[in-house]
This record gives C-alpha cells, structure tokens and sequence, in this order.
C-alpha cells in the first residue's frame, strides 16, 4: 500500500494512486438470541413494529431482515418532504419502515399513527428522539440513554431488551382488566343499591337500611372486591389490546345494577308480604341478601367467558367464603343487638339463598346477552 505524506491536508487524485484494496471496514451489531421469537410473540399480542431512524433505508431494511420483521414498505425522509398530512396517514398505515428521516419528521409519523386511531408507544435513545418520545401515547428510552431522552420518555429500561416490553404489555393488560372488574363492580353494584334504597323508601315505614348497617354492607362487600386487584385474567383479554370506554360502563352500571334491584325487590317481597317481617328482621334479611349477592356476583361477571371456563384466584374464593360466615354469623353474634339485627329462622335463610342463586343465575345469562350485544 503506498504511503501518502500529508499535504496540509490538501489531497489531489494523483495521491490515491499505487493502493491496494483490502477490503470495507463494517460495524456490525448482531440482533440478540432470541429476538424472532419475541417479535413473533408482540405481534400475537396485537402489537405492529415499526423502524423509525435516521439511517440509510437500505440499512434499515437490512435490520428489520435480520430480526426476523416482515417489511410491508419503506418511507424516506426525501418522500414525506413534499407528502400532505392525507398522504402521510394512508403511508404510515401501510409502511413499518420510515428511514433517512430527521426528528422532525419522526414526530410527525408518531403524531400520524395517532391521528390513525393507533396507541403509539416510542423508543429512543439519543438527543434526536426527545419529541417523538414526548409525543408518543407512552415514551420508553433505556438507562444508556442521554439525559434528554431519559427525561422525555415515561419509562427507563433497566434492561435493553424487547422481551421486557412484551412483559409489561401484558402485566399492563392484566392491571387494565383487573381494575375494569372493579370499576364494573363498584358502579353496577352502587346504582342497584341506590336504586333499591330509593324504591323501598316510597313504601316502607321505616328506613330500609339503618346508616351503620349500610356502612357494614360497604365493608364486607369491599373485602372480596379489594382482592381482584390480583385476580386471574383471561387469555383472551391479554391477547388483544383494550381502551377505556366510559359509555360501555355506563351500559355494563344500568344493565347489572337494574338487575340486582330487580332481586333487592324480590327480597322486600319475601320478607314483607310473605315472612310478615317487621323492621329489624326486614334489615337482617336484606343485609345477608345483599352481602351474599354481592360477594357471589363477582364471580359471574369478573370475565366475559362462563363462570365454569375462568378460575378464579384462591385469594378471592377465600376472602369471598370468609364473608360469608362472617355475614351468616353477625345476626346470632354478641353485636347483633349493636348493629339491629337479630337471628333468622333456617326456612328463612333459604329462601333469601333461592334468590341469591337465581340472582347468580340470571347474571350469567344476562352477562352472555350483554357482550354479544355490546362487545365487539
């Protein structure tokens, strides 16, 4: 190879002459073992991959090869320089590779895919990807970051990895359908009682449910929900993405509070025209009715699939059963005087437990009805 002295930096055609080729100088970053699989398992999770860089497209297709992608088309920054914003939502509908771009343009795809109905999660690095990652529904850098992207990004991996995503999606997913139990619960179960209380008064003489005895009910109650916070989900909810939708709540609260009011009345109707109760075993017996069928619901509308086909967690089944005895106990107990209750004879027992199973029952079957109807 010849030896070229320097020139002041000053170098002529003439001086790359009498060398020899060796060869290129290449950097190479091999993808981690294993990452196929990974992006395999996002996309069953419902989850599209996209390249957004500002190298060669070339280069970028070269990547999304090697890991395993299916490239549906490659955008460059040349192209959406003179692409309207119509154009840009049909091509980043269409296109997982967007390469030669620049961070303004990064942006605009990120603020595209939303417009697209898209949930957009973005991870970056570097100084470049700070907008993208404040624009994104959900900005994840990793701790080799600069500062400025670690900033900007709503979570910092401590592990640069795509299988620690994966892992969040769905430990996401179970916090997501978990706290929607809940919040179906807590809604449906409030109305019906408000409801229940708000019909009784219009005929009864006394008030339906003395204030502590409402407080307690609240108490017990809360004590199995409190436990679906660690509640099994189904496979069939982790595997597709879900959004929060408060006009299906308000469906699921006048659907299944309607009906717990409609056996809260069946229970005024046993206890005062056939038992002939008077005030105190009117609000023993619709105090078990209500604990009970509150408790035993859970399980029938906690998931979309029949009450057989979805286990629950043993910590849920427990607390459930320790309600119950607590419940079944409290009117034989010292404190019934306390709290104005007072025992209740077996035969009367079983029949409030009639009407807390067909309650159970006709859950189930209005469950299947309102998710065929309503959820798509």
């Amino acid at each position: 190879m010849k030896t070229v002295e320097s020139h002041n930096g000053n170098f002529t055609q003439a001086d790359e002459t009498g060398m020899t080729f060796i060869g290129f100088l290449l950097f190479f970053d091999p993808p981690k073992p294993g990452i196929l699989k990974t992006i395999q398992d996002l996309e069953q999770l419902g989850i599209q991959l996209n390249i957004i860089t500002g190298d060669n497209h070339l280069v970028a297709r070269h990547t999304a090869n090697a890991v395993g992608m299916q490239v549906s088309g490659v955008v460059t920054g040349d192209q959406m320089d003179g692409m309207p914003e119509s154009a840009l939502l049909y091509a980043v509908q269409h296109n997982n590779i967007f390469a030669e771009v620049d961070p303004s343009q990064k942006d605009r795809i990120i603020l595209a895919l939303k417009r697209a109905g898209q949930v957009v999660g973005y991870m970056g690095d570097g100084i470049n990807d700070a907008p993208s990652l404040h624009s994104a529904d959900v900005g994840i850098s990793v701790e080799n970051a600069v500062d400025v992207a670690k900033e900007a990004a709503d979570f910092v991996l401590l592990k640069t990895d795509l299988e620690v995503l994966r892992q969040g999606i769905i430990q996401g997913r179970k916090t997501f359908a978990n706290t929607l139990k809940y919040v179906f619960m807590a809604t449906s179960a409030n109305f019906g009682n408000m409801f229940s209380v708000a019909g009784a008064s219009l005929f009864l003489g006394f008030l339906p449910m003395l204030p502590k005895q409402i407080l307690l009910i609240n108490f017990l109650t809360d004590l199995p929900e409190m436990t679906i916070a660690g509640d099994n989900v189904d496979d069939a909810f982790i595997q597709r993405p879900h959004r929060w939708d408060v006009g299906f709540i308000r469906r699921f609260m006048l659907v299944f509070g309607s009906l717990s009011s409609v056996f809260d009345f069946l229970t005024f109707g046993l206890l005062l025209l056939v038992l002939h109760a008077d005030q105190v075993s009117f609000h023993t017996g619709w105090f078990v009715e209500s604990v009970f069928s509150a408790g035993l619901v859970v399980f029938a509308v906690r998931s979309r699939l029949p009450f057989t086909h979805s286990q629950p967690s043993r910590t849920m089944l427990l607390v459930t059963l320790v309600v119950g005895i607590v419940t079944l106990l409290l009117p034989y107990s010292p404190l019934a005087n306390i709290l104005g209750f007072r025992p209740l004879a077996i035969s009367t027992l079983g029949l409030i437990a009639v009407i807390v199973i067909l309650y159970f029952i006709s859950a189930e079957l209005v469950k299947r009805w309102f998710y065929r109807r309503f959820f798509s």
